[in-house]
């Protein structure tokens, strides 16, 4: 086992964070292992239509943390029905307290080795956690890191976080949902410092968000309520923050609280809804998001329990998001 090493706390986070909440463990992974999680170049799918997504092309690379406080992946693959595969844990007892949120999990190269960051919820606690892997594909276990951001999160009910990188100017933008509806937007400033750039009320009947698109001037969400709409949420990147929601459909989707998309096609959505309740997953090819006029179609459900606390998305080294 191997101790947690902590970056500075940040002012606000001494109440919150203690010394003790993570213990690290050694694995070895094969470079096939990392390719199966999207950690290698060559892992994104290369696709051009949503039709490709009922023929089994599209797929995504789903993450979450157990109940013991591992790392988990597996690769949902899209097709009628849908295949899970590649089940496996990639670092076993990454933390030692409960997740309640984690964002995307964002591969990068650091010196030419593959690097998984991201940043977790834990209690009221936001902290960055981060990873890498040798070329040989063994866990490198001087580089794991849990730095604390900042507390005050316990009303946070959803979280995400936007990195575009396609364009000349790059940016990463965070997005917390709290309990009382507020939608809170963060911009990083550098390293582990965040600025909060816009407050906007009226999201308190939503249940699940996840990102469908990031552009220069907008980040778009996929959102589904506790009343059964789902619905865009439509985010310009300019301050004041003005979100503006779209419906897409008026019932049906309030049972998933997760939900996890990736591109599929040249402006589609690969979308899985987990249903924590009935410990089910059902996967969807979402055309570009257009209102009521969306194209959905349902690729069923997908085998297996899916009963982890926490769920999200590992991204590839390539990550376009187009679906609105």
């Amino acid at each position: 086992m191997v101790p947690a090493t902590w970056g500075q706390v940040t002012r606000g986070c001494e109440m919150h964070c203690t010394q003790r909440l993570f213990l690290r463990c050694s694995v070895m992974l094969s470079a096939a292992s990392l390719l199966s999680v999207g950690l290698l170049p060559g892992a994104a799918d290369a696709v051009t239509t949503t039709a490709d997504a009922s023929s089994g092309v599209c797929g995504l690379d789903l993450g979450s943390v157990t109940a013991g406080g591992d790392h988990r992946s597996q690769r949902i693959t899209a097709g009628s029905p849908p295949t899970r595969t590649n089940n496996r844990i990639v670092v076993p007892k990454l933390y030692d307290e409960p997740v309640r949120l984690s964002t995307s999990m964002f591969a990068s190269l650091l010196s030419g080795d593959p690097l998984i960051e991201g940043h977790v919820i834990i209690g009221p606690t936001l902290a960055r956690s981060d990873y890498a892997f040798s070329s040989d594909g063994t866990l490198d276990t001087a580089s794991i890191r849990l730095t604390p951001i900042a507390g005050g999160h316990e009303d946070t009910v959803a979280f995400e976080e936007s990195r575009y990188r396609e364009g000349t100017a790059p940016r990463t933008t965070s997005y917390g949902l709290r309990s009382d509806g507020i939608l809170v937007r963060q911009n990083n400033v550098i390293g582990n410092q965040w600025e909060t750039t816009g407050l906007a009320p009226g999201f308190g009947l939503v249940k699940a968000m996840v990102l469908i698109s990031k552009t220069r001037t907008y980040d778009t969400f996929l959102a589904n309520t506790r009343g059964g709409t789902l619905l865009t949420i439509h985010i310009p990147t300019t301050s004041p923050m003005k979100p503006v929601a779209k419906r897409v459909r008026a019932s049906t989707w309030q049972g998933f609280e997760f939900l996890i998309a990736q591109k599929c096609g040249n402006q589609g959505t690969l979308l899985l809804g987990i249903d924590k309740d009935t410990q089910s997953a059902f996967l969807y090819a979402v055309g570009h998001a257009n209102g009521t006029t969306t194209v959905i179609h349902g690729l069923g459900r997908v085998p297996g329990a899916f009963n982890d606390p926490t769920y999200f998305r590992f991204t590839p080294l390539v990550d376009p998001l187009v679906g609105e």
